[in-house]
């Protein structure tokens, strides 16, 4: 599981209707199950989000066996997503995971 912060102003995006929108525009198909939004993709398997206070929770199950092309299509994807509902570029997300680690917070 991981847990993305959002970006100032972008708290809106995890209410569960822009949740789901968003989800639908990354991956087409949208369930709620138990309160969390679940979806496959391409090397997805399952991917299940829900919201926090001030962050995002995602669960991914990935499928090793596709060929590298629905990996790369895949990966795409869904950085496309988290940046939408995030507010956050891939590099900026990793670099406020990386300061997090840093101040021992996990």
């Amino acid at each position: 599981m991981q847990e993305y912060e959002l970006k100032r102003g972008f708290q809106d995006n995890i209410q569960p209707d822009k949740l789901k929108a968003l989800m639908q525009e990354a991956f087409g198909n949208v369930q709620e199950k138990d309160g969390k939004m679940c979806s496959s993709f391409g090397a997805l398997k399952e991917v299940q989000t829900w919201p926090g206070k001030k962050t995002l929770f995602v669960n991914t199950t990935m499928d090793p066996t596709v060929s590298n092309d629905v990996a790369a299509s895949t990966i795409k994807a869904y950085n496309t997503f988290l940046e939408k509902v995030t507010g956050l570029t891939a590099k900026e997300r990793g670099k406020r995971a990386q300061k997090k680690a840093k101040e021992g917070k996990s």
